[in-house]
This record gives structure tokens, sequence and C-alpha cells, in this order.
């Protein structure tokens, strides 16, 4: 069952990108556990340098951003954009396939980092051969789309694609240049394309493709209409226009030109256009139907995930400004900042799309809805644990540089902090199994019911 990788069954694609998400998921979190007991327990696992935390840190990061949230990104592309236009995918098999080969990169890539071959760029750890491979995946996921929309039906373009055609025109384009694929560099120049790179990884891959599954799911599970179209194309061309310069805001204590930090700053401040309209857009469309929040998990995490959106974009300006960004950079507070973004919104945009595609592409009943429970109250409190937490050691932290403290004293007064990270750690942990448990009981369920709809989640009309 899942090992059906050249199938040509409708939406096989999305259940595959589906179960690799929840693996990667379950890797990732262990990963990030380890590193949790690491802060406390410095010798956790011994002087095993495959261990260590450098290299257990980029599995991590990799993990979770290539590998569950990245493959839950296609397996939503690849339900979401047949859905939209009334057409199967252009090619399953192939979908299938990068699948395949999406795993098999990345496995070997992570291999390849704690065996200790790294680039040693942030978020760009892995060596030179898997940028090209990630790319080709890239470009094959950007066909199938694009050939998929090419064969509509529906003659409208809904705004959920119009996110979805942008990110693969400008996600590509930002690994390409990103990994200096052509024109090496290093220096301040490098660490300029490294942060034009990171910063654009968020906003026009998980940003712009997870706005566009928010977009399809509110509208679908509340039946409600969209509330503005018109106000959907503004934060998209808005987006658009002002996302791309704000890696800099990365390098304003560097050397880096004035006018490069200037206009990073700006962006920052510019992108609360299309943050605005689209959170309105989201909690108006939702009006009325503010009851099926408590009653289906799949619009709970989404929602959930549109207030962590809102409070991440209103940090990221806020850290923006020069002076915040002096007091702030480095500490934990920009660690709990990432975790916000990342995990929080769109981690829990795509746990609710998993929730609510893959019922629907198994025709089953989920096998627990009270697992499904559990898992998203779990996950919620043990991110608002682990998010506080470090959003206090970072003012700590904050506060002793600038009084100048020895290092090892800062290091001694965040120890009950990292404590309280572990734990956080362990509570999410313990949910990602516990949804892991849910999909392959669910996906091992015997008899299909094609005629029951899934216990709490409405049925999705044919047009949204």
């Amino acid at each position: 069952m899942f090992l059906k990788w050249f199938s040509d069954e409708e939406f096989s694609a999305s259940k595959n990108f589906c179960y690799s998400a929840v693996a990667w998921l379950v890797v990732g979190v262990t990963f990030a556990v380890i590193l949790a007991i690491k802060f406390v327990i410095p010798d956790f696992l011994g002087v095993n340098s495959y261990l260590t935390f450098g290299r257990v840190r980029v599995a991590h990061v990799q993990s979770v951003a290539l590998g569950f949230l990245s493959a839950g990104y296609v397996a939503s592309l690849y339900y979401m954009v047949p859905r939209l236009t009334g057409v199967r995918l252009y090619s399953e098999r192939l979908g299938n396939f990068s699948c395949l080969a999406f795993n098999l990169t990345l496995s070997t890539g992570i291999l390849a980092v704690l065996l200790g071959y790294t680039e040693g760029r942030e978020y760009l750890e892995l060596p030179r051969l898997w940028d090209w491979l990630i790319l080709g995946f890239l470009l094959i996921t950007a066909f199938n789309v694009f050939s998929t929309i090419a064969r509509r039906r529906e003659r409208q373009i809904y705004v959920s694609l119009w996110y979805f055609m942008g990110t693969m025109v400008w996600f590509p384009l930002v690994w390409f240049i990103g990994n200096r694929t052509f024109v090496p560099l290093s220096g301040l120049n490098d660490a300029a394309v490294n942060w034009f790179y990171g910063h654009n990884h968020l906003g026009l891959w998980f940003t712009t493709v997870g706005v566009g599954m928010v977009y399809y799911l509110i509208p679908v599970i509340t039946r409600n209409p969209l509330f503005s179209h018109k106000l959907s194309l503004i934060g998209f061309w808005s987006i658009a226009m002002v996302y791309a310069p704000t890696g800099a805001h990365h390098l304003l204590q560097a050397p880096i030109p004035e006018w490069l930090k200037s206009a990073a700053i700006i962006s920052s401040l510019l992108l609360l256009i299309p943050v605005s309209a689209a959170v309105t857009n989201f909690y108006m469309t939702t009006k009325g139907k503010w009851h099926v929040v408590f009653s289906n998990v799949a619009l709970r995490f989404t929602m959930a995930g549109v207030l962590f959106y809102l409070m991440t974009c209103l940090q990221g300006p806020f850290q923006a400004a020069r002076p915040v960004n002096f007091y702030l950079h480095f500490s934990n507070w920009v660690v709990a900042h990432a975790h916000l973004a990342l995990l929080g919104s769109f981690g829990f945009f795509t746990f609710g799309a998993i929730y609510h595609m893959l019922p629907r592409i198994l025709k089953k009943n989920w096998y627990s809805m009270s697992l499904a429970n559990w898992h998203y109250w779990l996950t919620f409190l043990g991110f608002w644990l682990f998010f506080i937490v470090l959003t206090i050691a970072g003012l700590q932290q904050a506060a002793y540089w600038s009084q100048s403290t020895p290092w090892i004293q800062v290091v001694r007064a965040l120890k009950p902090m990292m404590v309280f990270r572990m734990f956080a750690g362990f509570a999410l942990l313990t949910g990602q199994l516990i949804f892991a448990y849910n999909v392959v009981r669910t996906a091992l369920m015997a008899a299909p019911q094609p005629e029951e709809l899934p216990a709490g989640i409405e049925p999705a009309p044919a047009r949204v």
C-alpha cells in the first residue's frame, strides 16, 4: 500500500506525499527532542560525531522543512489543484515517481549531513549534488501543476490557484539563485544570497502555498462563500511585489550595503498589507460558522494556524526595526519566532490539510477522532509552552548580553527554561506519534465506506 509509487490511481500521488509528510514529521520531531535533551544534558548520546548538536540540528531542520512541510504542501497541491480545476492531475505516475525520488533524495541528503558532508550554509546545508536533485523535483512538481491547470474545466481561476501558480514560478528560481547554482560566491555576497534564499523559502514557498491551502480549506469546510475575491487578489499581488527583498533584515548588523538593509526593513513593514488582507478574508469567511471549529479537527488546526500566522507577521516587522533587531538578534526570541512560523502557522495548515484530504482520498473515516483531538491539544499546548519558554529565554539572553554578562552565567541562568523546553518537546513528540498511529490505522482499515462521510467533516462542494 505504501509502496505503490507508480500507480495511476486518482489522488494516489497526494496520498503518498501525505504518508511521506507524516513519516518525516516523526523523524524531524525526534531529532528536535534529541536537541532539546542536549540543551539540558550536553553529553546525551555521548561524543558520537554523527549525533553531535550541529549535525542533528541540520537533520532536524531539513526533516521538518523539506520533509514534513514540503511533502505536505505537494500533497495539498496534488489534491487541491484537481479539485479546483475539475480535471484529474496531469500525471499521477509522474507525481508518484517524484515522491519516491524526493524521499530517496532527502534521506540520503540527511545521511550525508550526519556523516559530516555539508555546504555549511543556513537552510542550505545539503551537499551540492542534492541541490540539483531537489531543483529537479521542484520543476517536475511545477510541470504537473501547470499542466493540470492548463486542462481545467473551470473557467474562473480561484485565488488558491493564483497562489499555487505564483509559487511554482517563484520558488524554483529562489532555490536556483540561493544555491549559487552557477556562480560561486564567498563572504558577504554569499551571506546576502543565503538570506535571500532563507527568507524567501519562508515567504515564496511556505507562505504562498500555505495561504492558498487556507483559501481552499475554509470555504470548503464551512460551506461559506469566500468573503472577498478582490481582497484575496490584493493579498496575492502585494506579497508578490514586496516579499523578495526582506531577507536582508537578517543581516542588519553586518557590513552589507545600507540601501539593501533599508529595502529589507521597508519590505518587512509593507508585508502587513498582504497579511491583513489574507487574515481579514479568512476570519470573515468563517463568520457565522465558528461552531464548526469545535467539531471539525481540520478546521480547528487551520484556524489555529491562522492565529499563529497573524502573530508571526506582526512579530516580523517589529523585529525588522533596527533597535529591536540589534537587541534581540541571535537570542532565543528569534528561535521562538522561527518555530512560530514553521510549526505554528505552516505546520498547523499542513495538519488541517491532511485531516481534510486523507479521509476523502481513502474514502474512509478516521480510525479515531479521539486520537485526532489528542493530537491537536498535545500539539497546540506543547507548542504554546515551547514558544512562551523560548520567548522568555530570548528576553533574558538579550538583557544579559546588553550588560556584558559572562557567557557561562547566561547559560546557567537559562537552564530552567531549557528544562521546560525539553518537556514541551516531549509533548509535541507524543502528539505526532499519536497522529502517525492514527494515519497508519486509518490507512490499514480494510473496508472503505464510500457512502459515509468522515466523522466531523463536511462534504466538499464541487465548486469553491
